[in-house]
């Protein structure tokens, strides 16, 4: 049997209406991590649904609760196949964010599949019930064409992504035996452009934290004290305005990010960013100056307010308000040393007279990672997609622009880490109406099996 033979059987899997099946059976399973009453799901989610699933391809599995109390747990699989064959570690999540069911739009249903045209609604359709789903179904279509893998997995899957991964990176150190592989190769995160294939090599980190000024108990009346006492919002706006100036430009000395070397600018040069149908259009006069829009989002850090509340915004009075408070954060790119963030803003808003503002760092930061786009193993399957993907030319970003746990497998557990993604930006992810475009994953599900067909061929790089 051949490449192309498994690449066909996947393209039949699709046609025929087995992806849809599958992952309609996975949506329907609410697995919103967010919400406590849900965790009996979490938990379904891997016993009924993926452990039967993949055992039916050989694999071994076991489901550990999280080391943190009332997080997500964890489903390990395992299919052997020989010592001396390469190993891969794939990784997916299968929560999600809250349904938000009474938002989505007339005729949609978050925990059902509804397809119109070439969108496919559902919650966790993009993030990551599809994604993990693409993948897994793709090593499927290569075991039923060859017989065998040519190379042996560890498999991951959490149940707490959406909630900031914890216990993920105390999990996987305690348990580093379980994790022995060659490389890294998962799927999250939306592909460059709709029809480009993707692959990235890390993402970048945030750091979120809250900025609160509280100056008196209670609101007092403005026709009484106004211009008798300061405003805390007013007063915040001002230290946002020290913060970033009125072109995005960051001004706090530490928080830009050093320059990017060559091979990450050439690599960046080569990509177009677009989120394709629905996208908002790009500002061009917004962000660190002397960059290109790809520069901005790949290859520097970002600070962006997410929100700013004095007052009673829901109902505004006549009143000078006690307190303001911002919720902001900054994506940031390997390179930047994130303990030295805090005491950078610290520093900076002292400095220009905002020292009675508190600041208090937020616990899920995630770490930022890049593996250099020369590296063996991502020549390696960037050279595989290609093979596979009619003459396109495959994306390839340095770093996600967003945040994902890829500290955990890059540095707690030393792996080359590889990401195909195979959303796009408009899918609307962690929003109602939440979709996937059909004929994407068709393209993924043909992609993935070319890839895990040419991981059993052999010729890939050498292990170390």
């Amino acid at each position: 049997m051949t490449r192309q033979a498994a690449i066909e059987r996947i393209e039949q899997y699709f046609d025929n209406g087995g992806f849809r099946e599958d992952l309609a059976r996975r949506v329907a399973i609410h697995t919103e991590s967010p919400i406590p009453e849900r965790r009996p799901e979490l938990y379904r989610y891997l016993t009924d649904e993926m452990t039967p699933r993949l055992q039916q391809s050989g694999f071994t599995c076991q489901v550990f609760d999280n080391p943190l109390p009332d997080a997500g747990p964890f489903l390990v699989a395992h299919r052997h196949e020989d010592d001396s064959l390469p190993t891969v570690m794939s990784y997916g999540h299968g929560d999600v964010v809250r349904g938000y069911d009474d938002q989505w739009r007339k005729g949609l249903d978050p925990w059902s599949i509804t397809v119109e045209g070439d969108r496919w609604y559902g919650r966790g359709t993009a993030d990551n019930k599809g994604q993990h789903t693409i993948n897994l179904s793709a090593m499927e279509a290569v075991l039923a064409t060859r017989g065998r893998l040519g190379f042996n997995v560890v498999l991951l899957l959490e149940m707490g992504e959406e909630c900031g991964s914890p216990g993920l990176d105390e999990f996987c150190a305690a348990h580093k035996d379980l994790f022995a592989a060659d490389v890294f190769i998962a799927s999250d995160g939306p592909r460059m452009q709709p029809d480009a294939p993707t692959v990235f090599m890390g993402s970048r980190g945030v750091f979120n934290f809250t900025m609160t000024l509280e100056l008196r108990e209670g609101g007092h009346h403005s026709g009484n004290w106004g211009g008798l006492l300061a405003n805390p919002g007013v007063i915040m706006a001002h230290a946002l305005a020290s913060m970033i100036d009125a072109r995005g430009r960051i001004r706090v000395d530490g928080w830009r990010a050093a320059p990017m070397s060559e091979t990450v600018r050439a690599a960046i040069g080569r990509l177009k960013v677009g989120g394709g149908d629905g996208a908002p259009a790009i500002d061009p006069d917004w962000g660190e100056p002397g960059l290109s829009p790809e520069e901005r989002v790949f290859g520097t850090n970002t600070f962006e307010v997410r929100a700013f509340e004095t007052g009673n915004p829901r109902n505004p009075v006549n009143a000078i308000p006690p307190r303001a408070t911002v919720w902001g954060h900054l994506r940031y790119v390997a390179g930047t040393d994130p303990d030295t963030l805090l005491p950078s803003l610290r520093k900076h808003l002292d400095a220009n007279g905002f020292g009675a503002i508190e600041l208090k760092s937020e616990r899920d930061m995630m770490l930022a990672t890049r593996l250099d786009p020369a590296h063996p193993w991502a020549q390696w399957a960037i050279g595989s997609l290609t093979e596979t993907a009619d003459g396109r030319e495959v994306a390839v970003l340095p770093n996600l622009g967003g945040s994902l746990p890829n500290s955990v497998f890059a540095d707690t557990l030393g792996l080359p880490t590889i990401w195909v993604p195979h959303s796009y930006a408009g899918c609307s992810q962690h929003a109602p109406n939440e979709h996937v475009l059909g004929r994407v994953c068709r393209d993924a599900l043909r992609l993935m099996t070319g890839l895990w067909w040419d991981l059993g061929e052999g010729g890939t790089p050498a292990p170390g």
